[in-house]
């Protein structure tokens, strides 16, 4: 059991460059403690459910053909990662199927995850912003430990867009901007269709793969069309001036879109498609996710058009209903894992900068991290 709580440092920043490899092995030996720390946080709690290493190598085995099908050269990263953090490439590519691995374990066991990933997201529209800039952020809810595990990423690149991402240790992406203006964030879906249609692709892969596109289209086109293992939503957001929501099924994908300049949205279906389609799974775990968008679509609509970034960290502080809030104090969850708003994080795409506060709900200190603009490529979406 957790007891104690992370610090609140500033979470690391790493700067890669180079070829996958080389950018991988930079990665691994500048992030090396942290990456270890974020093997053992999901190998601890697969070994605690009764699995071997070579029982969970056995899981990640069985991502690595998709994986290698869709980014051999993200595969190269992973193990250059491991290479520069010397830890097996089985247990940098567990980080990047954790979701997964994690849900597939402890259903072969007949359990629940206790500990989906939360999130609550939203996107300011330049039309509801007060310098017409989108603005585009997101709570993470996860386990608090991992306030010791993230980092920000920064990856420049000679064949493509720059990226900046928020992410676990050792992990491709979770969150995060290019230098061509596009973003994205995700929160935590389920379905009844999850994890009975086969392999997909894991997230983190999606997500950095939509990040390294030239083009923003080309960004929808690999979140929308990717097989998945199971339901998760994503949205995406371009500078120029567009944002969507996905709602990813495995196999399916609903679109939604802004309204009034605003798009929220937290850890259950909206897509009236999509509930006539499937069932929503994921609410015995996230009740409060029904109220968490609301909350935060009142905070913004009250000052729609005049709104600010201090306006969107102001609706993501929210704390109704905590310890089940928008942000939310650590807590412990049904397995005794403390739970909590592990980051909060506030991007302005077109200026290529990234906020970040670690644990939001006891510290409001955040760290700006940001691309360098004048790498852009020439052919921004």
């Amino acid at each position: 059991m957790t007891t104690g709580l992370p610090n609140m440092t500033p979470f690391p920043f790493v700067d890669i460059h180079g070829t996958p490899r080389e950018r991988g092995r930079q990665y691994g030996a500048a992030a090396a403690d942290r990456t270890r720390k974020s093997v053992e946080v999901y190998a601890r709690q697969l070994r605690d459910l009764g699995y071997d290493w070579a029982q969970i190598r056995g899981f990640v085995a069985d991502f690595l053909p998709k994986m290698d099908d869709f980014a051999p050269e993200l595969i190269e990263e992973m193990r250059g990662i491991a290479e520069g953090a010397e830890l097996d490439f089985e247990a940098v590519a567990l980080i990047n199927c954790r979701t997964e691995v994690m849900q597939l374990a402890h259903r072969r066991k007949g359990l629940a995850e206790d500990d989906p990933d939360g999130c609550t997201g939203a996107v300011i529209m330049g039309s509801a912003s007060a310098d017409g800039q989108l603005i585009h952020g997101q709570n993470w809810d996860w386990r608090a430990e991992c306030a010791e595990t993230a980092i920000v990423l920064r990856v420049r690149r000679e064949d493509g867009p720059d990226v900046l991402t928020f992410t676990e240790a050792g992990g491709l992406a979770r969150n995060g901007l290019n230098s061509v203006g596009t973003a994205i964030t995700a929160n935590y879906l389920e379905s009844d269709r999850d994890y009975k249609l086969g392999v997909g692709v894991p997230l983190p892969l999606i997500r950095r793969k939509a990040l390294e596109q030239e083009h923003f289209a080309l960004s929808m086109r690999i979140v929308a069309t990717t097989a998945k293992s199971a339901s998760n939503n994503m949205i995406l957001s371009n500078a120029g001036g567009f944002a969507i929501d996905f709602e990813c099924a495995p196999d399916e994908t609903f679109p939604l879109y802004p309204e009034d300049g605003l798009l929220v949205h937290a850890n259950h279906w909206r897509s009236s498609v999509a509930l006539a389609k499937l069932k929503e799974a994921g609410i015995p775990s996230s009740p409060e996710s029904y109220y968490r968008d609301w909350r935060v679509q009142q905070h913004l609509q009250a000052k729609r058009g005049q709104l600010t970034a201090e306006d969107m960290k102001a609706a993501f502080f929210d704390d109704f209903g905590a310890p089940y809030a928008v942000c939310r104090p650590p807590r412990p969850s049904s397995r005794a894992n403390l739970s909590a708003t592990v980051a909060m994080v506030i991007m302005r795409p077109a200026e290529g900068i990234m906020e970040v506060a670690p644990l939001p709900a006891l510290n409001r200190t955040f760290t700006t991290y940001s691309l360098d603009l004048s790498r852009r490529t020439k052919n921004a979406a």
